[in-house]
């Protein structure tokens, strides 16, 4: 090659780059993409996110950029997040217009049956159980005895006679075992024996994929594969029990077995699985951190315990001996769902969720083009002092009915279409926990400034140990 067609190359070449970098100049100036940074190549801030506290993440840029809206790049993906009030109204007016569920490769990766030939898209899973009404009132009403039963049960079986305990592996124990007999049907307790699994898969869901020993994501990978085992062997179970004796469709699994797709085609079970393991790993660690965290907000504050236990005696007054919880009971509940609310808001236990632009929109004076991602994240509210006054502070009362947060400042179940379908059920679940708890016992934190770790999944460093005082 002579010294002309070295330099033609080179030209061409830098000629390329030139135009690439005008392109994209250009393209992002008649775009006006919103302001903020990709940070690292590939990575992006995902490192930041991931391994920093998200809550200072959105905030840090929403003072850097904009208080509205702010671009970065999380798990290799171009995003978006909206924020506040305004913000959270448009996304979830929004929902299958301009946006779509959009699960984290991580996800995808852990939840790979979802990738068969005729399984329903993971944005649609929850469609299987909204439409039989498994979380609609009546269906709920009719599981409250037992889970009152076995909210009594597990606290015997863990508490009675102990003066010290761990408050958080219980929580995750007494979640597990719920979810399994809702979901499930089922009075096996091999699932709930799993928590371990359950606590690596739910790491797992925003992890880098890197999928070599000692990683979060090969820990959640072997964990979701015995999980799936151990869902399989259920499946199997709760279909021969169905072939052999009539049986209420009274569960999710149930239903799910005998669903037919628009093929016609039954779900495979290692699809049902994957199906069953995401219910799971969602209702799981949810409500397991907020039943953590409200024995850690309430064990600080004696006046609002009494004011707990006030209420629940009063519920428990118009019961006669050995009767369980029922629906009625819940709506007496007020001051103790306040209690629950301000726990949620102080320490959320979803930080945020991924959504997929369907087509170029504009907000704020700003164009996200389709293809990006946007993240939905209640850190641009929940301790925002414009919207909640003295935000550290633990105040129950916010929520009274007269003087309740600005709308769609507090919405740790999310809003619009894509809700959590699971919200009522765990109002239930945690308030049934805490009516159990302060009816028998009084509490003390035994590490009050406990250090909190983990920060997509806050976790009490030491388990959050408690010494009892029952009644």
């Amino acid at each position: 090659m002579d010294a002309l067609d070295l330099s033609s190359i080179v030209f061409i070449a830098i000629s390329f780059i030139l135009t690439a970098i005008l392109y994209q100049n250009h393209s992002s100036k008649s775009s006006k993409l919103p302001p903020g940074s990709f940070g690292w190549p590939i990575i992006g801030e995902t490192i930041e996110l991931l391994f920093g506290s998200p809550e200072k993440f959105v905030i840090d840029r929403m003072n850097k950029y904009s208080p509205d809206i702010f671009k970065t790049k999380i798990m290799g993906e171009k995003t978006v997040v909206i924020c506040g009030p305004n913000g959270h109204k448009f996304l979830f007016s929004n929902e299958e217009k301009l946006f779509t569920a959009f699960r984290t490769y991580s996800m995808q990766r852990i939840f790979r049956s979802y990738q068969s030939k005729h399984s329903s898209p993971p944005s649609q899973s929850t469609g299987v159980i909204r439409q039989p009404g498994f979380f609609k009132p009546e269906a709920l009403a009719r599981y409250m005895g037992k889970m009152d039963s076995i909210t009594k049960d597990l606290f015997q079986t863990h508490w009675e006679g102990e003066n010290e305990i761990k408050a958080y592996p219980f929580a995750k124990i007494l979640t597990l075992t719920l979810a399994s007999h809702f979901f499930l049907g089922s009075t096996n307790n091999s699932i709930a024996k799993l928590v371990n699994y359950f606590d690596d898969i739910t790491l797992g869901l925003h992890a880098m994929i890197l999928n070599v020993p000692g990683t979060t994501f090969y820990r959640a990978n072997k964990a979701a594969i015995a999980v799936r085992r151990e869902l399989i062997g259920v499946i199997k179970e709760k279909k021969e029990e169905m072939m052999t004796k009539e049986v209420k469709m009274q569960d999710i699994l149930c239903h799910m077995i005998v669903v037919r797709d628009s093929n016609g085609e039954l779900m495979g079970e290692n699809e049902i699985a994957d199906k069953i393991m995401g219910l799971l790993v969602a209702g799981y660690s949810t409500v397991a951190t907020t039943i953590t965290f409200l024995m850690k907000y309430v064990g600080d504050r004696f006046d609002i315990y009494e004011k707990i236990l006030t209420e629940q005696k009063e519920i428990a007054a118009t019961k006669k001996r050995g009767e369980l919880l029922e629906w009625e009971d819940m709506k007496k509940m007020k001051y103790s769902w306040n209690v629950i609310c301000e726990t949620m808001r102080l320490t959320p236990p979803l930080q945020g969720t991924f959504r997929q632009v369907l087509k170029d929109f504009t907000y704020a004076g700003y164009t996200i083009p389709k293809g990006w991602k946007v993240y939905w994240t209640t850190s641009s509210t929940n301790k925002n002092p414009a919207y909640f006054v003295d935000p550290e502070v633990f105040d129950p009362s916010r929520y009274d009915i007269c003087d309740g947060p600005i709308p769609y400042t507090y919405v740790p179940f999310g809003g619009g279409p894509r809700m959590c379908p699971g919200k009522e059920y765990a109002r239930l679940a945690i308030l049934t926990f805490l009516h159990n708890v302060v009816m028998k016992y009084k509490w003390e934190l035994l590490v009050p400034h406990e250090k909190i770790i983990g920060d997509m999944m806050p976790t009490p460093q030491n388990g959050l140990p408690i010494r009892l005082h029952q009644h």
